[in-house]
C-alpha cells in the first residue's frame, strides 16, 4: 500500500486563482482517483492592506495598472471558469480586497482540530461568492461557527492573536522557499508548480508523479 501524495499548497482567500486552481487539482484528483493529503499554508497578497480594506476594482486597477475594461475581462474569464468548476464568483461594483492576517491565524487555529481544509473552502465562498468581510473578526467566527468549529473560541483566538508568530514563521518559511506569488502547490515535498495549471496539465503532472521512483 502506497502512502498518500502529500500535496502542500501556499495561497490566500482573497486570491481567485488559488480557488481556481485548487479546483482543477482537485478534479484531477478524483478523476485519477489519486490517494493524497494536502496541507494549507498562508501567504499575504497584500500584508500592509489596511483594516478598512480596498475596492477590488481599485486595488487591481492600481496594482497591477489594468483597466477597468481588462479587470472586467478578467472577471468574465475567471467567473466562466469558476462555474465550469463549480464555484461561483459574484463580484459587484462594491467588492473590496481584505487584510488577511486573522484569516491564516483562523485557519492555525483550525488545523488542530483537522478542520482547515473545510474552513479554507468556507473562506474562499464567504469571500468571493457572498462578498463578506473578511476584515470583520465577528464574521470570520461566524464562517467558523458555520461549519461547526466554536465560534466563541474562534473570536478569543482572533481577539488574542495567539497565533500570530506562528503564521508570521510559516509566511517567512515558505518566503525563503522561494515562494513570491500564489497558488504554489508543491508535490511530494519538492515538486513546485505556480498557478492555476488548468485540470489538463494536474492530471498529467499527476500521472507523472505516480511514474517516479521516489
Amino acid at each position: 500500500m502506497t502512502d498518500p501524495l502529500r500535496i502542500d499548497i501556499v495561497s490566500d482567500v482573497m486570491c481567485p486563482w488559488c480557488i481556481i486552481g485548487y479546483r482543477q487539482l482537485a478534479q484531477a484528483l478524483e478523476a485519477s482517483d489519486t490517494a493524497h493529503e494536502i496541507h494549507w499554508h498562508p501567504f499575504e497578497l497584500n500584508p500592509q492592506m489596511p483594516p478598512e480594506g480596498q475596492n477590488t476594482r481599485e486595488h487591481i486597477i492600481e496594482k497591477y495598472g489594468s483597466t477597468p475594461e481588462q479587470s472586467e475581462q478578467s472577471r468574465q474569464q475567471m467567473a466562466a471558469l469558476g462555474d465550469s468548476l463549480g464555484f461561483k464568483f459574484a463580484w459587484t461594483d462594491a467588492s473590496r480586497m481584505h487584510n488577511t492576517f486573522n484569516t491564516h491565524q483562523l485557519l492555525h487555529w483550525a488545523d488542530a482540530h483537522n478542520r482547515r481544509h473545510d474552513l479554507k473552502m468556507a473562506l474562499f465562498s464567504a469571500h468571493f461568492t457572498d462578498q463578506r468581510n473578511l476584515s470583520d473578526n465577528n464574521v470570520l467566527a461566524d464562517v467558523a461557527g458555520e461549519i461547526g468549529l466554536d465560534r466563541d473560541e474562534a473570536l478569543a483566538v482572533l481577539d488574542d492573536q495567539r497565533f500570530a508568530d506562528d503564521v508570521r514563521s510559516a509566511e517567512a518559511f515558505w518566503q525563503q522557499q522561494g515562494i513570491s506569488g500564489v497558488p504554489a502547490v508543491v508535490f511530494k515535498g519538492k515538486h513546485l508548480v505556480t498557478g492555476a495549471q488548468g485540470v489538463e496539465n494536474y492530471t498529467s503532472i499527476l500521472k507523472q508523479l505516480a511514474e517516479m521512483k521516489d
